[in-house]
């Protein structure tokens, strides 16, 4: 993925009150980061981070943080963000290969997965965020409850997906390929690229897991 870097960025986030700065050392205590034991819910590649956002202030009984690692785009979620009262949502610029380093056993209750990059090429499969190597990553920080939502237009990318996640020892609990002429779509909140494949009329994929090891 190639992306405009934008000059001052990461000098930008690491000034940021809404960014944790080395968040290594907020593993197993993100309740004190918070100020209250409410769940956590984090999005893994929020892009402008419209979704956590919207999720952020309709459900204040809930924590969320976005995740981007590139500078340059998280940097527009955060302009958004200066613009909204919320107590409830931090960001980490980070890979999300580091996410256990980040979080202790049990401590999320719900991972979001929208319009991930689909590394078409089979050699980088490994770098799918519904590889098995990110799914291992996933399961030792979610909650016995927790469960992993993954949005898509990407057909290809959803096909790997309906066969990584089981082979990896999870349960698909629901799955679509379209999305907005399916059930699931209640209370769904739209993201930036999810308000643009679906104005191209493209169909909108969604399946919601979780680990057979949380049962």
């Amino acid at each position: 993925m190639r992306l405009r870097h934008i000059p001052g960025a990461e000098e930008a986030i690491a000034s940021s009150p809404y960014v944790v700065q080395e968040p290594k050392k907020k593993k197993g205590c993100w309740d004190q980061v918070f100020g209250n034991s409410h769940p956590i819910e984090i999005e893994v590649g929020m892009g402008k981070g419209r979704f956590i956002m919207e999720q952020a202030l309709s459900h204040p009984e809930t924590n969320y943080i976005g995740i981007e690692r590139y500078s340059s785009v998280l940097l527009k979620g955060l302009q958004k963000r200066a613009h909204l009262d919320l107590e409830n949502i931090y960001f980490l610029c980070i890979d999300a290969r580091d996410l256990a380093d980040i979080f202790g056993p049990g401590e999320v209750s719900r991972i979001y997965l929208n319009f991930s990059d689909p590394w078409p090429k089979d050699r980088h499969a490994k770098r799918r965020l519904t590889s098995p190597a990110f799914l291992s990553v996933y399961e030792k920080i979610l909650s016995p409850q927790g469960q992993v939502e993954f949005k898509t237009d990407n057909q290809d990318l959803f096909d790997y997906s309906l066969e990584s996640i089981p082979s990896s020892g999870w349960e698909i609990l629901s799955l679509t390929r379209d999305l907005h002429k399916s059930p699931m779509v209640l209370g769904n909140v739209m993201t930036e690229y999810e308000m643009k494949f679906s104005a191209l009329g493209k169909p909108i994929c969604k399946l919601t897991a979780r680990p057979l090891s949380r049962i």
